[in-house]
């Protein structure tokens, strides 16, 4: 009883010697360039920019491939803060700025189908089978899957309310002729 013990402990070492050896000679060393620009990204992994997650559009990014304006929850004043770390130009050609949304149940017509429940990523979504279902505002990022799966029209997006934690002090418009 002691020897197959003993065997299968000093095969454990012996293997977990070797690990620890490959993992430190053959560690892969990641860009990063790609890891400072995914560590400024909200990462919400929402998917509107039709990326996997935001490390794989920061590494995208970096690379050229997809533009500096795809996060739309990040907006325009990311996009001016990578172009800023890469040191390139940023291209606003079409860039239109979003506001937030979240999604919202009309309770009325919500059939409990669970649909909305499967496709939302960051469980924003409350409720059961065949009961209604509801929103935490908090945790929607506002991807919209949701809207697409439900089969009675039942979610729709609005702008994000404003409430004593969301608000901000809007920028005093100038009427032409009066000078500031």
């Amino acid at each position: 009883m002691l020897i197959p013990v003993v065997s299968i402990g000093a095969l454990g070492g012996v293997l977990g010697i070797g690990l620890a050896f490959a993992a430190r000679h053959f560690k892969v060393e990641g860009n990063p360039l790609v890891e400072e620009v995914a560590a400024m990204m909200p990462n919400s992994q929402c998917g509107l920019c039709g990326q996997a997650s935001c490390s794989v559009a920061a590494e995208k990014m970096v690379n050229g491939e997809i533009p500096l304006t795809n996060c739309l929850p990040g907006g325009k004043a990311l996009a001016q803060r990578i172009a800023e770390k890469l040191g390139v130009p940023l291209q606003l050609d079409g860039f239109e700025e979003v506001t937030p949304q979240v999604a919202i149940v009309d309770e009325l017509i919500c059939t409990g189908c669970s649909r909305c429940l499967k496709a939302c990523g960051n469980d924003a979504i409350i409720g059961a089978a065949k009961h209604i279902h509801g929103v935490l505002n908090d945790l929607c990022s506002g991807c919209g899957k949701c809207v697409d799966l439900c089969p009675t029209m039942a979610i729709s997006m609005v702008e994000v309310p404003v409430t004593l934690k969301s608000w901000r002090w809007q920028k005093p418009r100038l009427e032409e002729g009066v000078r500031a």
